[in-house]
């Protein structure tokens, strides 16, 4: 049984080998695949050394009791252990997400509900930088386009992990947060106290680790600067220090003005091309993968509305896995924790139950 785990095991010591090379180091994106892939063969390593050694005492159990009854009431015990420790280690070897252990960039976009849905982007954004903050991630605001109330027309963020093993990554945890978010309540701009319902889209990309990645041709590109506007389109600087970049084959378009550097703003906008390259080349695997690679919850259709946040009963919903809860106002603060593992649940069992099936 679990005879896959063989060459995973003589990989992790083949990996041993080169974390101990300097030129290793040396290249800091090549390091850090290899210190990411290595935790996570740590893991499957000490999951099945608990789940031999849970077999052995079982074994060990059984053939004492058949001499001395005394040892039969541990078989019940040491069966539950041993079954447990199979099936954490048959979920270590459902094949991972290769960008699980990926930093993300994060899009947060106002959609149907003006200046509502606006707000409610403002509140989702800082939600998510709550949540990270617990998590010890570090954030940093890219872009934003703000609304004559406040809220975001649209703010990108990048969220980064300093963890090297992927199931404690950014992208492992935040990539099931694309879609349409649907917000019940009260808005601000309401003056009768009637519910209204509005919507923001959420746009979430792992980030590519070093530029070389990412292979673009200057060629390809179309950058336009021109200046920077806040709400209602007013002039906030005398220089025309905002980029727009156009890469021509795709038709992605990313425009940045945050910063009052043409460098910087162009700079950032690279970042976001480039993650928004690799978004589309994995949809792409995906989209030509078999059913036991792709996930089941994390679909490509991000019109998909998969979320419902209602603040008269203080309830979220997650219309993918059924997941509800009555307790929105910490959700808000951050506490989306356990909506994220409602979410991974049900991912793994649909990729168990498609290796099952294969």
């Amino acid at each position: 049984m679990f005879e896959s785990v063989a060459p995973l095991l003589a990989e992790r010591e083949e990996l041993t080998r080169e974390l101990s090379d300097p030129a290793v180091h040396a290249d800091p994106a090549r390091s850090r695949r290899v210190n990411r892939r290595y935790a996570e063969l740590s893991r499957i390593a000490s999951a099945h050394e608990t789940w031999r050694k849970a077999v052995d005492d079982l074994a060990a159990a059984r053939e004492l009791a058949r001499d001395d009854e005394s040892f039969a009431a541990e078989v019940p015990e040491l069966e539950r252990s041993a079954s447990a420790a199979e099936e954490r280690l048959l979920r270590l070897l459902i094949p991972r997400d290769p960008d699980d252990g990926r930093d993300v960039i994060m899009e947060i976009k106002g959609g149907e509900g003006g200046e509502e849905s606006a707000l409610f982007a403002a509140d989702l954004l800082r939600m998510y930088l709550h949540y990270a903050e617990s998590r010890g991630w570090k954030t940093e605001l890219l872009e934003r386009t703000e609304s004559d109330l406040g809220g975001y027309k649209d703010v990108q963020v990048a969220i980064k992990s300093s963890a090297s093993d992927p199931a404690d990554g950014v992208w492992a945890s935040l990539k099931y947060e694309g879609g349409v978010h649907r917000v019940q309540r009260v808005p601000a701009t309401e003056s009768q106290g009637r519910i209204h319902t509005s919507t923001t889209g959420v746009l979430v990309f792992p980030e590519v680790d070093a530029p070389e990645e990412i292979t673009i041709d200057a060629n390809e590109l179309r950058i336009d600067v021109f200046r920077s506007s806040g709400p209602g389109g007013q002039s906030v600087n005398t220089t025309d220090s905002a980029v727009r970049i156009t890469h021509i084959p795709t038709g992605i378009v990313v425009s940045m003005q945050n910063e009052k550097s043409q460098i910087q703003n162009r700079e950032a906008g690279m970042r976001v091309l480039r993650a928004r390259l690799l978004a589309r080349q994995q949809e792409e695997l995906d989209a030509a993968a078999s059913d036991a690679r792709r996930s089941q919850i994390r679909g490509m259709d991000r019109s998909e509305r998969i979320r419902t946040y209602n603040f008269p009963e203080n309830r979220i919903a997650d219309h993918r896995t059924g997941y509800k809860a009555y307790n929105l106002d910490q959700v808000m603060n951050g506490a989306i924790q356990p909506v994220l593992d409602s979410l991974i649940a049900a991912d793994e069992e649909a990729r168990l139950a498609s290796l099952a099936d294969s």
